[in-house]
């Protein structure tokens, strides 16, 4: 591809103020080529408003549909772009000012056709979400697959930092109409097709995730759900560290018999793992409440993915039953 013509395509449900700190940070990039597609995913709180404020300062197209999930959403917003290569972002993340110039550069030197990018914390972030953000990205809670820390063309791209060209999506058809885990099947199905994609590590975005742990317990129980309807439509991809958390899971239940009838080892053992995420998020960010809390987070984490896979293996694979989610109206929120 001789010149590549961006389109950053973001759909929203009920943040108008998360988009507007978006937008604020893609009028600081050290690359300007590119336009926004914004897609109002059946708001009832909608960002026309705060998308008219960067009428001036952004090429800026901005659509309103009824609600059908953020898959189909992204996929409504490439149908109206006009650019050769799509980047997608989630509302609720922060751009750091020199991301598109990275991914430019990096796509003149070495062509990718779909890539992804690892996330981080920003300063501003409260506590919550920056201990949300360690759980998610740590080595210790995730092998650091989100983080980076994992080889690159083994990465498996995320939507809330995303890109792939025009061609793949047009020869794929775009995201698959699932309300959870449909960037993972995106990414699966890219490789499939023969499309060469990888991690650019250095383009990396902020992202808030959720904002406390009711919340973050529905996102990643929802994500453990998703594990196994990715499964069922891509057999290969389940491997053995997927069940970690549901060994977790099964773990804790049985440490809390067994203390029942005054065995405590097994819950020590549990106590040990979860020092040693106090320590490393202590270490990570300086900040003895960010690091109470990311033990808590890391706990949420595992339990919510553990008994969404849980329940989505014993519902999909032992009875045969269809596709499901839980907590469907919740996916923005």
């Amino acid at each position: 591809m001789s010149t590549i013509q961006f389109s950053i395509i973001i759909p929203v449900f009920n943040r108008p103020d998360e988009l507007g700190e978006l937008l604020e940070t893609l009028t600081k990039q050290t690359y300007i080529t590119f336009e926004i597609i914004i897609v109002e995913d059946g708001s009832q709180v909608t960002s026309e408003s705060v998308v008219k404020e960067y009428d001036t300062r952004l090429i800026v197209k901005y659509f309103s549909k009824q609600n059908e999930g953020p898959g189909l959403t992204r996929n409504f917003g490439a149908e109206r772009a006009s650019g050769n290569y799509f980047i997608f972002f989630d509302s609720d993340c922060l751009i750091p000012h020199n991301y598109m110039e990275i991914v430019n550069q990096y796509l003149c030197n070495k062509w990718l056709d779909a890539f992804g990018g690892p996330d981080a914390a920003h300063i501003s972030f409260t506590p919550i979400q920056k201990a949300i953000s360690y759980s998610m990205t740590s080595f210790l809670t995730t092998g650091g697959i989100r983080g980076g820390n994992i080889d690159p063309d083994k990465f498996h791209p995320r939507s809330f930092n995303m890109g792939f060209s025009k061609e793949v999506f047009d020869k794929t058809g775009g995201f698959a109409n699932m309300r959870f885990g449909e960037d993972l099947d995106m990414s699966m199905r890219i490789k499939n097709t023969g499309f060469k994609a990888g991690l650019i590590k250095n383009a990396f975005v902020y992202h808030k995730r959720r904002t406390d742990f009711l919340k973050f317990f529905k996102q990643v129980h929802n994500s453990g759900i998703a594990r196994i309807n990715l499964y069922k439509r891509h057999p290969h991809t389940l491997k053995a560290v997927h069940f970690a958390p549901s060994i977790f899971v099964v773990f804790f239940a049985l440490s809390i018999v067994a203390l029942l009838f005054g065995e405590w080892q097994l819950l020590a053992v549990l106590g040990i793992y979860l020092a040693a995420i106090f320590i490393d998020a202590l270490k990570q960010y300086k900040s003895l409440q960010v690091a109470v809390l990311s033990v808590v987070s890391t706990f949420v984490q595992h339990l919510a993915y553990g008994t969404g896979f849980i329940k989505s293996f014993w519902k999909r694979i032992i009875l045969g039953q269809p596709e499901f989610n839980a907590y469907k109206k919740n996916f923005y929120k």
